[in-house]
């Protein structure tokens, strides 16, 4: 039971991160009506992306990865696709968090030299300081979530209290200033729910207790559904939405969001509630993301023989990350969006095709994720279609979002 509730802080606490607060950002021209359908549309297609999982991990080996998965159904070219996929998928996300959380770290820091530098100090001072739990394994996040996930809730309510005396109804009841933003935001938004990445990880930690890890999925991404619809409802009936998207468009950062709380509100109090809260939610997703990618490179290597000690391991896994954020301290809203494309195949083309292939070799399964075929297929349309949200928004056809 310890593990489960641990499991299932790990889901929400790497879930109620980045693309939380990437929120107010790309949806500052939805609406907050709009941005609700949205949240739970998602919500249901990632869950039962998880469920589907759950499904594929009782054929296979506790300690087995994605990779593992997709060789067993689609041969060497399943495991080599899936594994760079994911791969990609976690460098971006990773990329981003560390971003987001050498912005946010700056904006606390005195300035060094620069602002560009003091940026960059605070991004390796971030990976350093947070990663160093990752080289000590799955039980060390767990603790180090644990504890980061309940001040970061206790922030949440704070910023949520704070904020609700200037709530205004007119705020909440503006309509998209676009309706194809809808769309636009859908990647973005799509990275909200992302813990996808670190099932793997969750599954080898509860012994490939399929029920447990079911439980973790639901439970753990429940809390951070509520907390987003929350959040939104704050952000949406403080801000409106032109003096919102006027403020974001010169600072399309999490600083940015900060700046715009300050200036609705007049208080400088909420800022940095706003602020702390905003770099809790940025570790314990960064935690939970990095654990992911770390033990996917471990996977790798394991595969073609290379030993690796955990040193090295995290030397490779937070490097190209690193590197990112210091020659891209404002590529927040960049990485996410380029995450969210490659999460819409890893978390929903891959999985689809998998458990269609498992189904059709075996039928009788202890447990099946709910919908047949037809839940199969819905669902691998909107992950392509996601997949294609980005050319479309590059070709010109669709509008793009803040950032």
């Amino acid at each position: 039971m310890n593990k489960t509730l641990g499991s299932t802080l790990i889901v929400a606490g790497t879930t109620i991160g980045g693309g939380m607060l990437a929120m107010p950002l790309t949806s500052a021209g939805m609406g907050f009506g709009a941005t609700v359908v949205l949240l739970i549309t998602l919500w249901v297609l990632l869950v039962y992306a998880g469920l589907l999982f759950a499904e594929l991990y009782q054929t296979v080996q506790s300690d087995a990865g994605i990779g593992t998965l997709a060789e067993k159904y689609y041969g060497t070219f399943g495991r080599v696709l899936s594994t760079a996929v994911l791969l990609v998928f976690l460098y971006a996300l990773v990329s981003a968090y560390v971003a987001g959380g050498g912005a946010i770290f700056a904006g606390i820091m005195p300035v060094i030299g620069s602002a560009k530098l003091t940026s960059q100090i605070a991004g390796l001072l971030f990976v350093v300081v947070f990663g160093a739990f990752i080289l000590f394994g799955t039980s060390a996040v767990d603790k180090a979530n644990r504890l980061i996930f309940f001040t970061k809730l206790a922030f949440f309510a704070l910023v949520f209290v704070l904020l609700l005396p200037n709530v205004e109804m007119k705020n909440l009841l503006e309509v998209p200033l676009d309706n194809a933003l809808i769309i636009s935001a859908a990647p973005i938004f799509f990275t909200a729910f992302g813990f996808h990445g670190s099932i793997p990880s969750l599954n080898k930690y509860l012994d490939g207790n399929v029920k447990a890890l079911r439980f973790a999925i639901i439970v753990g991404t429940i809390i951070p559904l509520v907390a987003y619809i929350l959040w939104q409802f704050t952000t949406h009936g403080v801000l409106t939405q032109s003096a919102f998207t006027q403020i974001l468009k010169a600072d399309p950062t999490l600083n940015g969001l900060v700046t715009a709380t300050i200036q609705s509100t007049g208080s400088t109090a909420i800022g940095w509630a706003v602020r702390t809260f905003s770099a809790l939610a940025l570790i314990t997703s960064f935690l939970g993301v990095a654990l992911g990618l770390f033990e996917t490179l471990e996977d790798l290597f394991t595969r073609v023989g290379i030993k690796c000690n955990r040193l090295t391991l995290g030397v490779l896994t937070f490097t190209p990350p690193l590197a990112f954020a210091l020659f891209y301290p404002t590529g927040f809203i960049l990485a996410l969006g380029y995450a969210g494309q490659m999460f819409a195949f890893y978390a929903i083309v891959l999985p689809v095709a998998m458990v269609w292939k498992l189904r059709k070799q075996n039928a009788n399964l202890a447990y099946q994720a709910p919908g047949g075929y037809a839940a199969l297929l819905v669902s691998l349309v909107i992950g392509v279609g996601i997949v294609c949200i980005p050319f479309v928004i590059q070709a010109g056809h669709l509008p793009a979002v803040v950032g």
